[in-house]
């Protein structure tokens, strides 16, 4: 059963938060990464975030769907969300969601902004569907 992400939440998420996204290792260790990340928008509680097909997450993500995402605003700093559930991969839409995310954080698209982007492996659209949402926001 998929969770839904309080208002205040969403409101954090279409800000130019940075998340901490956790996936697990072969080993069964965690795996950390800062990410940008914006809503879905065919379904609001569905978190967007990308990568590339050749890192860690990516791999992680294709044997072990887990994912925690946590939310923590750098100006609230003891107001939290963790959101707990699974990840579904796709490279359609990737090079579109980069940019977008760029825009939104820096203003820019992604090649504006990375000068090394044209060297990214593609581009991977990681859609994090809430199983459980923990925390103060």
């Amino acid at each position: 059963m998929a969770a839904q992400l309080s208002d205040a939440l969403k409101k954090v998420l279409d800000g130019k938060v940075f998340v901490t996204v956790a996936t697990i290792q072969p080993d069964g260790s965690p795996q950390l990464s800062p990410v940008w990340v914006k809503r879905a928008e065919d379904n609001p509680d569905d978190l967007l975030i990308s990568t590339t097909v050749d890192r860690r997450k990516t791999a992680n993500l294709r044997r072990d769907p887990r994912i925690t995402v946590q939310v923590q605003p750098a100006e609230e700093p003891y107001t939290y969300a963790e959101i707990r559930g699974t990840a579904s991969l796709t490279t359609e839409g990737g090079q579109e969601l980069i940019d977008e995310l760029a825009r939104k954080y820096v203003g820019k698209t992604y090649a504006e902004f990375n000068s090394q982007a044209a060297q990214d492996a593609e581009r991977v659209v990681v859609r994090v569907t809430p199983r459980k949402v923990v925390g103060r926001l």
